[in-house]
């Protein structure tokens, strides 16, 4: 996976709360008309004509583009390891009736996710053929 990504500063028109109570009803903003600056990260992939995706981060204006990044793509790491445990570990394969068989069962393919994980980490195990 590649791409290129630039961080710009911009004013958004409008703040978008992150959580009902960060809404601001009465409008402070809108009183003194300044929104505070945030961080605007593009990604251009590639080939493509023009950039992609658009991310603002509420990080401070000094963050490094490459914690950015990594941030801005970890979402990929996680549906890539639900995706693997799925497939190759079976959690969706219990067929029994009962919270307790399914707890012990979800346990059992995290334990194992978690040790294939670790092996796929370790850099002196050998890589299978």
């Amino acid at each position: 996976m590649r791409s290129r990504f630039r961080v710009l500063e911009v004013w958004p028109a409008a703040k978008i709360p992150r959580t009902l109570a960060d809404a601001d009803v009465g409008g402070s903003a809108a009183r003194d008309g300044v929104l505070s600056a945030e961080t605007l990260l593009a990604e251009w992939p590639p080939g493509a004509s023009a950039p992609t995706d658009y991310r603002l981060a509420s990080l401070p204006p000094d963050t490094a583009i490459c914690r950015l990044v990594r941030l801005a793509k970890i979402r990929w790491r996680i549906e890539h390891d639900h995706r693997e445990m799925k497939h190759g570990l079976g959690p969706d394969h219990f067929e029994g009736r009962t919270w307790r068989g399914r707890r012990h069962h979800v346990t059992l393919v995290t334990a194992a996710h978690a040790f294939l994980t670790l092996r796929r980490l370790d850099p002196e195990v050998e890589a299978p053929a």
